[in-house]
């Protein structure tokens, strides 16, 4: 495929900074684009590579347009140049693959699961009883579906994924392998010494839109529902507990633990390695920075960040105080011997 500069600013609703006829042929990122490429700069750190890429020409925003031209390539500019590339990914990347639809012999299928039209279900799949499955479904080889599971048209389901009974997917919900859906919650009763498991009757629902990365545990809710509302995207590695909800069109990045009946609004943005207690509300469009421990509630479009999580700011400034420490012991241990001397002679 072959489109000019000017075509795909059309097609995102760009502007173009130089000659529009440049062809482009294919995408790639800033250090390893060649001729007939188009790459993107979003973050600032990599202004630098601007004066050496050798792509044709570059998507970026109105802020690091001066940078752009003093480059002398032509550039896409855009509000969200990120996104903008994403979407000329997408065109040059082409069609998906066909999924051969129909059941594989090796399948197992409940006589009382219910297939809807055009579904593809690969070999060793296991569909249990009274499962719904919707229209043109993908469920790759090894996957499980449990009893009385639900799972809406165009969802798909990658290799050796778990939906355990009574779970609710939405439609076009996509689940990479290895996750589990509908896992028990972590309930258990200490009596007498002896730990008694709790029964965890609930379940999930994943509303529409939702994409969850490999190796995610979603707990059933001990009573009523676990939900993660339409729109949000789950990396990979994430543990999510029982009775905790999370908002529309959230993010949820790589080894985020969140604790039990903790609910979490929407636009929210959770940074990797992030720990949060349970039973706290994180407002609308906050965000929690990487490795921050939150064992409160978060406002709505506060910035945490840091053990016990706090304001950004304000955790910044404790960091950069907690750095001055060995001057500071360095400088007391100088005045206390000093004192030592002052106070050994005056004893004389």
């Amino acid at each position: 495929m072959k489109k000019t500069l000017a075509e795909l600013a059309e097609m995102i609703d760009a502007t173009v900074s130089g000659d529009g006829n440049v062809v482009i042929e294919g995408v790639a990122g800033i250090r390893e684009a060649q001729e007939g490429q188009l790459t993107f700069l979003a973050n600032p750190k990599y202004e630098r590579y601007l004066e050496t890429t050798r792509a044709s020409a570059v998507v970026l925003s109105p802020g690091d347009r001066e940078a752009g031209e003093r480059s002398g390539r032509p550039l896409l500019v855009a509000s969200n140049p990120y996104g903008a590339f994403a979407r000329i990914m997408e065109l040059f990347a082409g069609p998906r693959a066909v999924v051969e639809r129909g059941v594989h012999p090796s399948a197992v299928i409940s006589p009382s699961a219910e297939l809807g039209r055009d579904v593809a279900i690969g070999a060793c799949a296991i569909i249990m009883d009274r499962a719904i499955v919707g229209d043109r479904v993908v469920i790759h080889p090894g996957v499980y579906v449990g009893p009385g599971v639900t799972i809406g048209a165009d969802t798909v389901l990658c290799p050796n994924a778990t939906i355990k009974s009574s779970s609710v997917l939405g439609e076009r919900v996509i689940v990479h392998s290895g996750t589990v859906v509908g896992s028990d919650g972590f309930g258990f009763a200490s009596e007498g010494g002896e730990h008694r498991k709790i029964p965890q009757i609930g379940n999930v629902v994943v509303e529409d839109d939702v994409e969850i990365g490999a190796n995610v545990c979603i707990d059933r809710a001990t009573t009523g529902t676990t939900r993660i509302a339409r729109g949000t995207k789950i990396d990979n590695l994430v543990q999510i507990a029982h009775n905790v909800v999370v908002g529309e069109d959230s993010i949820v990045v790589a080894q985020v633990g969140i604790s039990g009946s903790t609910e979490i609004g929407s636009g929210v943005v959770i940074a990797g390695q992030a720990g949060l207690a349970g039973h706290i509300r994180v407002g609308d469009g906050a965000v929690v920075a990487a490795q921050s421990g939150v064992t409160r509630d978060v406002p709505p479009n506060e910035r945490v960040s840091g053990y016990p999580a706090r304001k950004h700011s304000q955790a910044k400034r404790l960091l950069a105080c907690v750095a001055k420490l060995p001057d500071l012991i360095r400088k007391v241990g100088e005045l206390e011997r000093r004192l030592a001397s002052v106070e050994e002679k005056e004893d004389r």
